[in-house]
């Protein structure tokens, strides 16, 4: 195994961190009080990689199965619990689980305790999801062929 091509080819190194603090407020605030903040961005990481944070409410729904064909998708359970469909059965993620979903792997997850959860959602590399999160539930709303190709051009495929 080795490291990959250097993209970076200075001497000396830049300045270019970004800092984002807790104080920071979500980016998204849906209808049913889910929370998803832009950690990592597909513009901010010029596409390495997407991370984000979501806090879902108590009996909140999630994502009902589905698979990604370009983009692998993980989880990082930070607080609450979340049930997480591993493609075969659905489990409970706690404090500190973490599920990886590959490439083309079932996958779906949703808050069915009276608590409420917080997870990062890892996508590699860092597809353009934000447009996703941001007008899944208007289209959701709509249906039918219209919901189905915007789904399709955000590589999601529910079963």
């Amino acid at each position: 195994m080795s490291y990959p091509e250097p993209r970076y080819l200075g001497e000396k190194g830049e300045i270019n961190a970004v800092f984002r603090g807790a104080d920071t407020p979500p980016d998204i605030v849906a209808p049913n009080g889910t929370t998803t903040h832009y950690l990592a961005s597909h513009a901010s990481t010029g596409g390495e990689f997407g991370l984000y944070k979501v806090d879902m409410g108590p009996k909140a729904p999630g994502a009902k199965t589905h698979f990604h064909r370009s983009i692998s998708e993980s989880f990082y359970v930070l607080s609450g619990e979340v049930e997480l469909y591993n493609g075969e059965r659905w489990v409970t993620g706690r404090q500190g689980d973490f599920l990886y979903v590959p490439v083309g792997g079932l996958h779906a997850f949703k808050n069915d305790s009276d608590e409420p959860l917080s997870m990062l959602m890892l996508f590699s590399p860092g597809a353009p999801r934000e447009e996703y999160f941001e007008r899944v539930a208007e289209f959701a709303q709509r249906g039918g062929e219209e919901l189905r190709e915007f789904q399709v051009r955000h590589d999601s495929f529910f079963v």
